[in-house]
């Protein structure tokens, strides 16, 4: 019978390693994305607001605002190119395709209820914008 005792302990902790190599693998091996960010989901329904640079970069790109509701609600978060930790507001550079296949990166501050579109970025095609 001690033996069986015996054999069983050590699967269990067998286990238990196996299942805390794999939490680190996880940790380790994610993508850019922080561990805890409550706010990412929320700001993406928020009203928003476009700052004078933003309408210049859109208008200059072909690019309307039903284009940017749409990234900003469907866009992938590249956590490379946002800044979390801006004060007062973080921003989120949020990447996805137009309605006219552009690839685009959308800058958005996450101020309170409001989502300010910061500028517009057509990531494969190079504009001459006259922007502030």
């Amino acid at each position: 019978m001690g033996s069986r005792k015996s054999r069983s302990r050590k699967q269990g902790i067998i286990s238990i390693v196996l299942l805390a190599v794999l939490g680190v693998f996880f940790l380790l091996f994610r993508k850019n994305e922080p561990v805890i960010d409550k706010r990412k989901a929320a700001f993406r329904y928020n009203e928003i607001k476009l700052t004078k640079h933003a309408v210049c970069r859109m208008e200059c790109r072909s690019i309307d605002e039903s284009e940017v509701k749409s990234i900003l609600q469907k866009g992938k978060i590249n956590y490379s190119k946002s800044s979390l930790t801006d004060k007062p507001c973080p921003v989120y550079a949020l990447e996805g395709i137009t309605v006219d296949n552009q690839k685009v990166r959308v800058v958005v501050g996450n101020c309170d209820q409001e989502a300010v579109i910061i500028t517009v970025i057509d990531l494969e095609n190079e504009h001459s914008c006259n922007c502030e």
